[in-house]
C-alpha cells in the first residue's frame, strides 16, 4: 500500500469520528478496518495509530486552523474539508517523515477527490496560511 492510500484511509477514519461519540467511532474504525484486504500489519498498525493520534488533538488541530481562516471557522467548514485540513495540519506539525509542501500537495489530492469543486483551492488557502505561519 503506498503512503497516499494510507493517508486516504486515514482519512476516511477520521471522517468517522464526525458522526459518531468516542466509544461508537473506535468500533467503526475496527470494522472499518477488518473490511481493508491486502493490507500488510505494520501499515495497518501505521493507519490506527496515526488517526488516533489525530483524532485526540481535533480541538487543538481546530483552535490552529480557526485562527488562520477568516470568515470560515471550523464550525461553518464542510465536514470534509474539515476532516482533511486535520490530517493535514497534523502531519506538517508532527510527523517529520512527511514534508510541509507534501503534505499540503496530498491533502489538495484528497480534496479534489473527496471534496466540492472549490475544496482544493479552500485547502490550499488554509494551508498555505499554516504553512507560512511555521516557517515564520
Amino acid at each position: 500500500m503506498t503512503r497516499r492510500e494510507i493517508r486516504e484511509h486515514i482519512f476516511k477514519e477520521l471522517f468517522l469520528a464526525e458522526f459518531y461519540d468516542a466509544e461508537e467511532y473506535a468500533g467503526q474504525c475496527a470494522r472499518y478496518r477488518e473490511d481493508l484486504e491486502g493490507v500488510r500489519d505494520e501499515e495497518m498498525t501505521e493507519l490506527a495509530e496515526k488517526a488516533v493520534a489525530v483524532a485526540a488533538q481535533i480541538p487543538r488541530l481546530d483552535a490552529a486552523i480557526d485562527a488562520v481562516a477568516e470568515g470560515w471557522k471550523t464550525g461553518r467548514m464542510g465536514k470534509v474539508e474539515l476532516t482533511i485540513l486535520r490530517l493535514a495540519l497534523y502531519e506538517m506539525e508532527q510527523d517529520e517523515n512527511v514534508p510541509l509542501r507534501v503534505a499540503i500537495n496530498e491533502a489538495v489530492e484528497l480534496a479534489k477527490i473527496y471534496g466540492g469543486e472549490d475544496s482544493p483551492s479552500f485547502v490550499n488557502a488554509i494551508l498555505g496560511k499554516l504553512a507560512r505561519g511555521m516557517e515564520a
